[in-house]
């Protein structure tokens, strides 16, 4: 599983989270980190790769080794990075090797009072398509699953269901 989404996000953050239940305060990623993860009866090993601009170059090069799943942490209060975060997620939707692969977004800092709604931020990114978090019987299966969860991992609040959400498709 891959930890993706710009610097500043809250992708390290949210890796300690959920390895260690407590948060911590992290320099940015400068080098990729793995970590094996239990998240109820599933394991995961997975990479957080860093989100700084040279970073993302790098992005590619772990999609050969198996991905089952990507995790991309946007930064819903940070107004002014949504088309930076748009054009990096879309890149990653776009790209030939994920395309089957389930996508969750998380929109992190939901704390902070001036971030995006659901609905804004959906519309910045542009997932106005998504998955859908309740079970439809037209759900056509050659349709990717990707999802849009607000949270704040320093709230410890949102992410888990996210996650529950994801692990139907792994």
């Amino acid at each position: 599983m891959l930890f993706l989404g710009l610097d500043n996000a809250g992708k390290t953050t949210l890796l300690h989270m959920l390895k260690t239940g407590h948060v911590g305060i992290f320099l940015p990623t400068l080098n990729p980190n793995q970590e094996e993860l239990i998240i109820g009866k599933i394991r995961f090993k997975t990479f957080d790769l860093g989100g700084h601009e040279t970073a993302q170059r790098l992005w590619r090069d772990y999609f050969a080794s198996g991905v089952d799943g990507v995790v991309f942490v946007g930064d819903a209060h940070d107004r002014a990075r949504f088309p930076e975060t748009n054009k990096a997620l879309n890149s990653l939707l776009l790209s030939e090797e994920l395309k089957d692969v389930p996508f969750l977004v998380l929109g992190n800092k939901i704390d902070i009072g001036v971030a995006a709604s659901e609905d804004d931020l959906r519309y910045q990114l542009g997932l106005t398509q998504t998955y859908g978090k309740e079970p439809r019987q037209d759900r056509d299966d050659r349709t990717r699953p990707i999802e849009l969860y607000m949270c704040s991992v320093l709230k410890k609040v949102g992410y888990a269901d996210g996650f529950q959400w994801l692990s139907q498709f792994i």
